[in-house]
């Protein structure tokens, strides 16, 4: 074979003509008209031996700025967390990484009993009765429980706060659009949501209240508050939180959330330029049957053996249009038993002491900024561990010249908040250090000096 990775031969090829009863390729092209072909050569390299190819791949992936040879700042909802290496040990495993959904039981209780072992694990983060078994991502859980909740309340208005994740914002618009529910943003006070504004908008045809903390811009938000705004004219109040900060925060479910929803990405799983990543949506167990994707139930064999299945929905549910509960029809299980992996590798105290560090680290870089001439912060509350600071001159600029000096730079806040142009939105996890943290003031302060 003249490509190892193209399978078929052109005796491969001639049988399968054959089979279909046509004698060449350009046949099964014939309906289409000759005035609307590209007869023109596409502009691609010539084919090349692997070898070259290797070459030349590595050589492109060079050029990227990846966390090996950049120290990174940039979080605004994807993070560099330190992975153990017995997470990709476990999931490279290819009874794991080669299947879709364990719709087979018998032949499929490893998978299930992890994706079991997962939803346990958010359920306790949570503070949640049940959760489901992952999701493709944050935004796409938080806009499933945008549309539990107009299901469950059978109201059209989702009221949700600016503080959320701008992307998450955009793809509930989309959903909504779709399903004929109406979006309204609560504006921001102090980088977090106006409860004054709050207690305005939500009204007795909110379906939800949808708050993010700790939210878009690092900040905690006043849940208890929030709560009672939210319930006051029986709406649900759906909160998305990064998993990794419920290690030390008290958990949604306890200031009582009906929904809560989030990214597992902090959990073991690496950034990859935005994803894939797996989302995770947990609630109240009267909600139980509304929730989306899949769940694993533990049950007894009639030996009295345990064992997993998936359990509540039918196959079917997936593919019954706007009668369905969701039209989610896949789930993220090899994301999601990275997480599980994770978590089960940490263990509880291992969760908190990563989350410590994080908040630590964050702090004291928020501190060590903050002397310098030129930077302040942007607001005053508590965070977890990103926050804002005020630039004197654009961040697209900073962030370049940081480039330079081997920094990626956090995230430019203007691009999607015109009000906080010059602000800079820093992430610090655990795996930055003191010294880097340093070099990052030293050349900040060089740069608006």
């Amino acid at each position: 074979m003249k490509f190892r990775y193209l399978p078929a031969t052109e005796q491969d090829k001639q049988e399968m003509l054959r089979t279909i009863g046509v004698e060449s390729v350009e046949e099964l092209f014939a309906e289409i008209p000759e005035s609307v072909r590209y007869r023109g050569k596409l502009k691609l390299p010539e084919p090349m031996s692997e070898m070259t190819l290797v070459k030349h791949m590595s050589r492109l992936a060079e050029k990227n700025a990846s966390f090996d040879h950049y120290v990174s700042f940039l979080g605004a909802g994807v993070y560099e967390h330190y992975i153990p290496s017995v997470v990709n040990h476990v999931i490279s495993r290819s009874e794991f990484y080669t299947a879709y959904t364990p719709y087979q039981p018998e032949i499929s209780q490893g998978e299930l009993q992890a994706i079991f072992e997962f939803q346990t694990m958010i359920c306790e983060l949570t503070g949640m009765d049940v959760a489901n078994s992952s999701m493709y991502d944050g935004p796409t859980a938080l806009a499933e429980a945008a549309a539990m909740a107009a299901g469950v309340t059978r109201k059209q208005k989702i009221v949700i706060s600016r503080a959320v994740h701008p992307e998450a914002r955009q793809i509930l618009k989309t959903s909504a659009k779709g399903q004929g529910y109406q979006i309204v943003e609560v504006p921001l006070a102090d980088g977090v949501t106006d409860l004054n504004q709050l207690k305005e908008l939500a009204d007795e045809e909110t379906a939800a209240v949808i708050v993010q903390s700790p939210n878009f811009l690092g900040n905690l938000e006043n849940l208890a508050e929030i709560e009672k705004i939210a319930h006051a004219h029986k709406g649900l109040l759906v909160v998305s939180s990064n998993p990794l900060s419920l290690g030390l925060l008290k958990p949604p479910g306890e200031y009582g959330a009906d929904i809560v929803v989030g990214d597992a990405q902090p959990f073991g799983i690496p950034a990859s330029y935005g994803g894939p990543h797996c989302g995770y949506l947990a609630t109240k167990k009267a909600l139980m049957r509304r929730v989306p994707g899949r769940i694993v139930g533990q049950t007894v064999d009639e030996n009295g053996t345990r064992g997993f299945v998936l359990t509540l929905q039918a196959r079917e549910q997936h593919i019954r249009r706007d009668k369905a509960t969701s039209n989610i029809c896949s789930n993220q299980a090899l994301l999601a038993l990275a997480a599980s992996v994770y978590m089960s590798a940490l263990g509880k105290q291992g969760i908190q002491d990563v989350a410590r560090l994080n908040l630590q680290k964050a702090h004291y870089a928020s501190k060590r900024l903050s002397e310098i001439n030129g930077i302040e912060l942007a607001f005053s509350g508590h965070f977890f561990n990103e926050f804002v600071i005020r630039l004197r001159r654009p961040v697209g600029e900073i962030n370049q010249e940081l480039l330079k000096k081997g920094i990626i730079g956090g995230f430019d806040l203007g691009r999607f908040y015109p009000e906080l142009d010059n602000h800079m939105l820093v992430a610090v996890t655990e795996v930055r250090t003191k010294e880097e943290i340093d070099q990052l003031a030293e050349s900040l302060e060089g740069l608006l000096s």
